[in-house]
């Protein structure tokens, strides 16, 4: 068993280790375990790799990242990374966030809801699996925003979800986390911060957004 199918068996049994509940009863990936496990049984049979990556089961082509798959305490979800070049002709495919740019999920809210889209999901996965192969990239997107901190950048390079998340989101709420961020004198509370924050960020929410 290579180390990656080992993480993810783990991510399934005991959580992500990204909060306290981990390895309890309560953790939010055994709410969604059942249908977390049909995804990945979808995805293992495609042509993607599976890995794990910034705590989640991650699946690739050639070592470029493609999907990802989450969960959250109301759902769970498959995440396509380059979503916005997919065709959507199911219209099963969500932003992430109110200003998402290029990725999309589709969303997994019920029990049983993964096995009545299994034909549909797979497909999705094919298509992207074969955008990944041509090559393709979303469009370049300028705005005007502060520099970010070293730390952040790293950040975002290593995790595409919290990239995708962080750019997603209003100039405003990104301009709060890069001075929040940037103000900690400290390396170590700078990277502290961006963990504090990245399921926030995920969420498509500001540091002071109510939700």
């Amino acid at each position: 068993m290579s180390e990656a199918i080992a993480a993810v068996d783990h991510y399934l049994s005991d959580g992500c280790g990204r909060c306290k509940l981990y390895a309890t009863p309560e953790c939010k990936i055994h709410t969604w375990v059942k249908e977390l496990m049909l995804l990945r049984e979808l995805l293992l049979e495609s042509e993607l790799t599976e890995d794990y990556k910034w705590r989640a089961p991650t699946y690739t082509y050639n070592g470029k990242n493609v999907i990802i798959l989450g969960a959250f305490k109301h759902y769970c979800c498959i995440s396509f990374l380059k979503g916005s070049l997919m065709k959507d002709e199911a219209g099963i495919l969500e932003k992430p966030g109110e200003n998402t740019q290029d990725g999309r999920i589709i969303r997994i809210t019920r029990a049983g809801q993964v096995a009545e889209l299994a034909e549909t999901i797979s497909a999705y996965i094919r298509e992207a699996t074969e955008i990944e192969k041509a090559g393709l990239k979303p469009k370049k997107r300028e705005n005007n925003i502060p520099d970010y901190p070293e730390e952040l950048t790293t950040a975002m390079e290593n995790d595409p979800e919290l990239d995708s998340a962080f750019k997603a989101l209003t100039p405003g709420r990104q301009r709060g986390y890069i001075m929040f961020i940037a103000a900690a004198k400290q390396s170590a509370t700078r990277t502290a911060r961006i963990e504090k924050y990245r399921d926030t960020i995920l969420r498509g929410k500001g540091m002071n957004d109510e939700y």
